[in-house]
């Protein structure tokens, strides 16, 4: 152990003139990391782009370019490591504005590297160089290896006797034998140049979006090959595609596939990150989701995936994760941008020895400082351009939308999407909260953006338990959330609609559980949110009453059916069109096996795979029928001399809604949605014009009789939904004359269409 003076240094934080603690402690049986092999130097080379790229030079030379911001760092060097390990040092001795490169001769794809950036140790001022400490390049285009979390791998002492001050005591053990390496790339494959008439181009009111895991949804599909089940090759798998093409949607949102790591608790359970929202490398495919390869050959897997989805007509969109990294606050490992300049790269309370934290996750990106800007942008811009994706759903977006602290939604970050050419014509979706003062947001966003729209979850959710006290804003959600969205120039498509998301039960555990059962994730069930709004029908979990089960079946009908006829753009998660369950577990971010994969068997099983036939149709229905995936928000006032409006609600009593009724408890609404007003044109010019609908939404326990309404609205009505039949298809054509009482049943939906006169 060191000496009681420097343990005392260590805790009163004494500095000598240059802000150092009197005598840097350090681990005493490890040592300091040396070279292998002798250093080679590096010639002058570019300070742009960042990162490594291999090219050759006009004397004919191949080599790789090394840039690297470090603003305040004393010294860069480049290590280089063979095959076995063994590593090579070349130090970076050239600074341009803040950044440290170098041309290496001789250097290929395929190498791997890392940095050693030196400077001062001095966490109180949030100074945390530490040369011992093998960094991840925050612009390395692949990972070779997977993060481990031995004590080696944090920048101080874990174990020092005063944990109160653990953090502020360097480490100088090496890291490198347990850290992966970036990973060179060749970035001129003209067999992956990418062109703007390849995508899909899914205009946002025709979207419907598919959330799923690149792994889980693949690693039990029978019929994709095992040796490429969990990958980005399943996914782009004819077995994958073809249930989406069936399914009918037209974008998947893959959570996250940027590198990330697994924490250092999880692993030490025995478990690991499976969602994945815990980034280190903004630019690199996940490594553990490739079949080929780790050593740049992921690069070109993700990216024949998503050739292969748009060829089927699917989108690609990525959920990322921008607000946070893997490092986590003081106590958490050096990896990368900590060790790089973690002043320049993190929010730091006023006591620099803390990191602010808007996420939750121990750290938070200074995302007004211009580097971290620029890391951010860039690595957005490499996705579109480089990797073909069409679109990003990011994480705790308010947390990227602060300014010095408050959230704003002129910062920096939300200007320079909006004038950048390439992010402004992408798909732009915001998780509009973060765990921070004033971070709930939704319908803040300004337009370019769509939102999660948590709102229309919960209104869903409470009316179909019935929890909701009147129908007021289930009437909102089903329209649109014009309340959210109807303001400067936004469109109905600005709410993402979701019943169900990865982070909470899925479908089907919605309608079986009222509480959480996370057990399994090794937290006392503590974990999670006890926030479910669910109903599980009678009894808790799994029940062979059939009784208890038909109407579980017929809720989750309900629920699909409302989402896909609600204003705006529906999101399904992976699996609920066929019964997935996770066991009641609402966080099973850390679950990489049977609870969390899509269980693809559940198609055997006829009441799991009507479910599959009526969501396809459902879907379909909204792909042929304008009035579904309007443009532009309802007016609700007459457009033609017979009084017919675009939208009209109704009681069960055939009357229109009066100010009244929307305050009074009410289980049933009907909704008129006129074909006939439908604002905007095709693209030739001519109105759009579709069938009219009447949506008879009904969450109580008996059945109910509704009077059909008469003119203006319409002569008869042709039943094309009822969600109390388990089978859809195939059943006799039933049309009702306007005026007449139908009933229906308990917890149902009925979706009318408006017979044409004549």
């Amino acid at each position: 152990m060191s000496s009681a003076a420097e343990q005392e240094a260590v805790q009163e934080g004494r500095r000598t003139g240059n802000g150092t603690p009197e005598r840097p402690a350090a681990v005493l049986n490890g040592r300091r990391s040396k070279p292998a092999l002798p250093a080679v130097p590096a010639w002058p080379g570019a300070p742009t782009p960042l990162g490594a790229r291999f090219r050759v030079g006009p004397d004919g030379v191949a080599g790789t370019n090394f840039a690297l911001w470090a603003g305040g760092a004393e010294a860069v060097e480049l290590c280089l490591f063979d095959d076995e390990g063994r590593e090579t040092r070349c130090p970076l001795t050239e600074l341009t504005h803040e950044i440290w490169h170098g041309f290496v001769p001789g250097v290929m794809p395929g190498q791997r590297y890392g940095y050693r950036v030196h400077g001062r140790w001095d966490p109180w001022t949030g100074a945390r160089w530490n040369p011992a400490k093998l960094l991840l390049d925050p612009y390395a285009r692949a990972v070779d290896g997977d993060f481990r979390m031995p004590t080696e791998v944090y920048g101080h002492v874990r174990d020092w006797p005063q944990q109160e001050v653990a953090d502020t005591v360097r480490d100088e053990r090496d890291s490198a034998p347990f850290v992966p390496k970036g990973v060179v790339v060749h970035d001129d494959d003209p067999d992956d140049e990418w062109v703007d008439d390849r995508r899909p181009k899914t205009p946002w009111a025709d979207s419907v979006i598919y959330e799923l895991h690149v792994r889980g949804f693949t690693k039990l599909h029978p019929d994709i090959p095992e040796e490429l089940r969990g990958t980005y090759a399943g996914l782009a798998h004819p077995a994958a595609i073809d249930h989406l093409v069936r399914l009918g949607v037209t974008a998947v949102e893959l959570l996250p596939v940027h590198q990330f790591a697994h924490e250092d608790h999880l692993l030490s359970r025995g478990l690991r990150n499976h969602w994945g929202y815990n980034s280190i490398g903004y630019f690199a495919p996940h490594a553990a989701y490739a079949a080929g390869g780790t050593t740049g050959q992921q690069v070109g897997e993700f990216r024949r995936m998503v050739r292969a989805l748009h060829t089927a007509g699917i989108e690609v969109i990525l959920d990322v994760v921008y607000n946070h990294t893997a490092e986590a606050g003081e106590l958490g490992p050096t990896l990368s941008l900590k060790g790089i300049d973690n002043r320049g790269y993190y929010r730091l309370q006023p006591d620099a020895r803390r990191y602010a934290d808007y996420t939750g996750c121990g750290n938070t990106l200074h995302v007004v400082q211009p580097q971290v800007l620029r890391l951010i942008t860039d690595s957005l811009r490499y996705w579109v351009t480089e990797m073909g994706v069409d679109g990003f759903r990011f994480d705790l977006a308010a947390a990227l939308a602060r300014a010095m602290h408050d959230v704003d939604m002129l910062s920096p970050f939300l200007a320079v999407i909006a004038q950048d050419p390439v992010l402004r014509r992408v798909k732009l979706i915001a998780e509009p909260w973060d765990v921070g003062s004033g971070g709930y947001q939704v319908g803040s966003f300004p337009p370019l953006w769509t939102e999660w729209n948590d709102r229309y979850r919960g209104a869903v959710r409470d009316f179909w338990r019935g929890a909701l006290p009147d129908v007021r804003d289930l009437g909102y959600r089903l329209s649109g959330s014009s309340d959210l969205y109807a303001w400067g120039g936004r469109r109905p498509y600005a709410s993402v609609n979701f019943v169900t998301a990865h982070d909470g039960f899925t479908l089907r555990d919605l309608v079986s559980y009222e509480r959480k059962h996370n057990e399994a994730n090794g937290e006392g069930n503590r974990d999670g949110s006890n926030d479910n709004r669910a109903w599980n029908c009678g009894a808790e979990g799994e029940t062979d009453d059939e009784r208890t089960n038909a109407l579980r079946r017929r809720q989750l009908r309900n629920l699909l059916t409302t989402l896909l006829l609600s204003t705006g753009v529906p999101m399904l998660v992976a699996g609920d069109e066929m019964g997935r369950t996770q066991r009641g577990n609402n966080n099973a971010y850390c679950q990489d096996n049977e609870i969390s994969w899509v269980d693809w068997s559940h198609l055997e099983d006829p009441g799991w795979r009507a479910l599959f036939d009526m969501t396809s149709r459902l879907i379909a229905l909204r792909h042929a029928h304008p009035v579904l995936r309007r443009r532009a928000f309802f007016s609700g006032r007459p457009h033609s001399a017979d009084g017919l409006r675009d939208l009209a609600w109704f009681t069960a009593r055939g009357t229109e809604m009066t100010e009244r009724d929307w305050y009074a408890p009410a289980a049933t609404l009907g909704m008129y949605l006129s074909g006939r007003d439908i604002p905007g044109r095709d693209e030739r010019g001519a109105p759009v014009v579709d069938d009219s609908f009447l949506a008879v939404l009904h969450a109580g326990d008996r059945p109910v009789s509704f009077v059909l309404p008469g003119g203006p609205w319409a002569e008869r009505y042709e039943v094309v939904v009822d969600t109390s039949r388990e089978e859809q298809a195939g059943s006799p054509r039933v049309v009702h004359p306007a005026g007449v009482e139908v009933t229906v049943p308990a917890r149902a939906v009925l979706l009318l269409r408006v017979v044409p006169v004549g």
